[in-house]
């Protein structure tokens, strides 16, 4: 069983930068693809980012690409999601969840971390 706890989250101005941390615990991390997902009010939770386990590839949602990057620290079982240039549209709840099999389902979820941009 994985635990995932993320933090970071916060208030910013548009154009301002925040950095997303997601530590798990409990399972074999390195072994895990990461990803990024965020819901915003009234809308479904959207994918944002993943970070593969095996080659650190990563793949990003057309809307965050360029802006965001998605990286992963093995040795403190932490990804992190940097995010640039926000947007007032970046405004959601984000979660971080951990993926077993490559284009499987997303196992484990973190219970979200708010993110705000102002206008």
């Amino acid at each position: 069983q994985v635990q995932l706890v993320e933090s970071g989250g916060g208030l910013v101005q548009a154009g301002g930068s925040l950095r997303l941390s997601c530590a798990a615990s409990g399972g074999s991390f390195r072994r895990y693809a990461m990803g990024w997902f965020r819901q915003a009010p009234g809308k479904r939770r959207e994918f944002v980012a993943r970070i593969n386990w095996s080659d650190d590839s990563t793949l990003y949602t057309a809307s965050v690409k360029g802006r965001f990057t998605i990286s992963r620290d093995n040795a403190k079982n932490t990804v992190y999601l940097q995010m640039n240039s926000l947007k007032p549209e970046d405004t959601a709840v984000y979660y971080c969840a951990a993926q077993a099999v490559v284009g499987g389902p997303f196992d484990y979820w973190g219970q979200g971390t708010q993110v705000t941009v102002s206008s």
